[in-house]
């Protein structure tokens, strides 16, 4: 029997979808689902009435209303790491690319099939030197941004025989842990970028970062330093990057996000936004978008959520309703939660709360099935978002 109806946006890898079960209605043109998987169109909350959760196959989320969805008890997942091996399997060649003149390089060898056969092997040994490169090791690679990706850029960095730096302005120490012991953390950012001869970047899309690399920034990079962003787009100011490949102060931009000015800057190395596309990468962004949600719409679990705190809980067999109450994080909602339960006579067999600071999160397992007025009361408080039940056979 279909519990959940859920509307996939763009195309998903069906290695998740496959493991949804047959509880789940699952249909691209659903106008009033229950969650959403989707990984780069845009989506506004407000289009679905009826949405409880949306997993974006992906780390950014910036093609999502959050803050809408925040105001309407909507979760909103991401799946972080999932793509880093794709990115990270990327960024290195393009700047091989760029450093070994390999682009030239195959051009010139495709140019030659216009002349005779005896005259080719010449050609290639007279004109070989103008495509000589310099090569990655030796380099000093700077990566701001040390989440997933820029750890493991990090990492590689190391092991291709980089020097490297690194800086996050919000690090997780999870994340910081897993750097391999010669990758140098600064406590500033300018200390990062003055070291570099190659600066990636990976940073999520937020009112702090649009626009972040601009002229103030590149003046504090090292003169002649390629610059490379493989996060998103609008973290960069396209003009004071322009500029600063005109003056000589950045000898190179590659960027997986083309625009019309972009290509046709000869200082330039552009890919169609690749940097997540592989078979693998999609098929790991949808297994663990599918997880999320299925998880949240099943028990109201939480992980890798962007505006919902991180709480799970197992439901014991005695458990016959789990109440999930999204709240405004103000003081008091934990008691009036409690005293109304109590008040009414429902045994509470658990109760679970997590916040992030702005959002209270209450999973709160019960004996017995919720009467509606209860329910009433408890979400006529100002500062109840909103409220579900999950019932357990």
């Amino acid at each position: 029997m279909t519990s959940f109806r859920i509307k996939t946006i763009n195309a998903i890898a069906p290695e998740g979808l496959e493991l949804l079960g047959d509880e789940y209605a699952v249909d691209p043109d659903d106008s009033n689902p229950h969650g959403i998987v989707v990984r780069s169109s845009q989506v506004d909350v407000d289009d679905y009435p009826e949405l409880l959760a949306l997993a974006r196959a992906g780390a950014g989320v910036n093609n999502i209303t959050v803050d809408k969805a925040t105001e309407k008890g909507i979760c909103i997942f991401n799946t972080p790491g999932a793509n880093a091996n794709a990115v990270v399997d990327l960024v290195f060649p393009m700047i091989g690319i760029w450093l070994r003149n390999i682009y030239q390089g195959i051009a010139f060898c495709k140019s030659l099939a216009e002349i005779p056969p005896d005259q080719v092997s010449g050609e290639v040994e007279s004109r070989k030197a103008a495509f000589r490169g310099v090569e990655i090791a030796g380099k000093t690679l700077g990566v701001i941004g040390l989440g997933q990706i820029g750890v493991r850029l990090a990492n590689g960095g190391i092991q291709r025989f980089m020097k490297v730096y690194g800086f996050d302005p919000f690090p997780s120490l999870d994340n910081i842990h897993n750097l391999l012991p010669e990758v140098t953390v600064t406590r500033a950012m300018r200390d990062t970028l003055a070291q570099a001869d190659i600066v990636s970047l990976h940073l999520p899309v937020n009112e702090k970062t649009k626009g972040m690399v601009n002229a103030d920034f590149i003046s504090k990079m090292k003169p002649g330093a390629i610059l490379v962003n493989y996060a998103r787009g609008p973290i960069v100011d396209e003009d004071a990057v322009l500029a600063a490949l005109d003056s000589g102060q950045l000898e190179a931009f590659i960027s997986d996000f083309p625009t019309p000015a972009v290509i046709r800057h000869p200082k330039t190395l552009t890919t169609p936004h690749l940097g997540a596309s592989t078979a693998e990468s999609e098929g790991n962004c949808s297994r663990m978008a599918v997880r999320e949600l299925s998880a949240y719409l099943h028990y109201g679990n939480i992980t890798h959520s962007v505006n919902f705190p991180n709480i799970e809980s197992i439901p014991s067999s005695t458990v016959h309703t789990r109440l999930i109450i999204i709240n405004n994080d103000v003081p008091g909602l934990i008691g009036f939660i409690t005293n109304t339960l109590g008040n009414h006579g429902v045994n509470i067999v658990s109760f679970k709360n997590e916040s992030n600071g702005r959002v209270g999160y209450n999973i709160i397992d019960l004996e017995s099935a919720l009467d509606a007025k209860i329910l009433a009361e408890l979400t006529a408080n100002k500062d109840v978002i909103r409220t579900r039940e999950i019932t357990f056979s």
